[in-house]
């Protein structure tokens, strides 16, 4: 299956997902705002990624309010804050043929 996590008010998403034509090449798309993630789908873009690290955005709006930036965060947190908060992913997340494509790497496809 070919998958994008986006947000749908996220300006580089939109560009990105019009740039691509995403829908139109089938892809299934995930407002992540809207729908939350899975653990599973979580746990299935690690393995593709290699960490939950590649996978966090430190320029989520709340990574400098949650005092995350004065902190030494584990694959664990990463993990956690994710699930528990949309923004924390990197935008878009993109799956296809076996291969993940985080952030502006998803043009690539």
């Amino acid at each position: 299956m070919k998958k994008i996590y986006h947000l749908s008010t996220c300006g580089t998403c939109k560009k990105i997902l019009e740039e691509t034509q995403a829908a139109a090449r089938g892809f299934v798309l995930q407002d992540i705002k809207k729908e939350k993630i899975t653990d599973a789908q979580l746990k299935e873009m690690k393995e593709l990624a290699g960490s939950y690290e590649a996978l966090f955005s430190r320029r989520s709006q709340k990574y400098r309010p949650m005092g995350l930036h004065e902190k030494e965060l584990t694959e664990k947190d990463y993990h956690d804050l994710i699930l528990e908060e949309y923004s924390f992913l990197k935008r878009p997340v993109a799956i296809a043929d076996g291969k993940i494509y985080i952030g502006a790497d998803v043009k690539n496809l």
